[in-house]
């Protein structure tokens, strides 16, 4: 199995044991849902809420090697837990606390990321919607090859949560180029 993948399991079957809800986002769902490109970590968004995040980073890091040494300051302040899997691949757990990641939480769908190993994984419209609020070029590149490679996309709630996720920072801009790569009007 690609050490990866194994890296993905062992993490996704730790939370799972726990019935903690969570998903698998990054790259490795890119892969699923986009364009497969080389990716160098897995990343999971694990649904803690607001100010209920401690005992999930403390149970992460009672189990897995932390990459830094203040691990756990730095995830209650940044709300991303960096992590490594037994196998020495990086993992990234985002701490999901909007509405919109509960949400991704109830979309998430079963895949299969080798022989019998299914995962919970983001929709592609709500990848989409990370990748479009991150803002990276790498990002937007994912999106577009999301547009290309899924040829039904449920366009109206991609819009919808952008448009309710830009607010948040008062950003016009990527809803607009959100609009343009979806085929849509301005």
């Amino acid at each position: 199995m690609n050490e990866l993948f194994e890296a993905a399991r062992e993490v996704s079957e730790f939370m799972a044991e726990r019935q903690w809800k969570f998903c698998l986002i990054g790259g490795l769902a890119v892969q699923q849902w986009g364009e497969p490109r080389t990716t160098l970590d897995a990343d999971f968004t694990l649904l803690t809420g607001w100010g209920e995040e401690e005992p999930y980073v403390k149970a992460l890091l009672e189990r897995f090697e932390s990459r830094i040494s203040d691990a756990h300051d730095f995830a209650l302040a940044q709300r991303v837990l960096l992590l490594r899997a037994s196998n020495g691949r990086d993992v990234d757990v985002a701490l999901g606390a909007l509405p919109f990641e509960e949400s991704m939480m109830e979309r998430a769908v079963s895949v299969s990321l080798s022989s019998g190993f299914n995962i919970p994984c983001c929709t592609p419209e709500d990848l989409f919607i990370m990748k479009a609020f991150a803002g990276r070029p790498r990002d937007w590149t994912d999106a577009e090859s999301i547009v290309s490679r899924q040829h039904s996309l449920d366009e109206d709630h991609i819009l919808d949560q952008l448009d309710t996720l830009s607010a948040l920072r008062d950003d016009t801009e990527t809803p607009t180029r959100a609009r343009t790569i979806l085929g849509r009007p301005l």
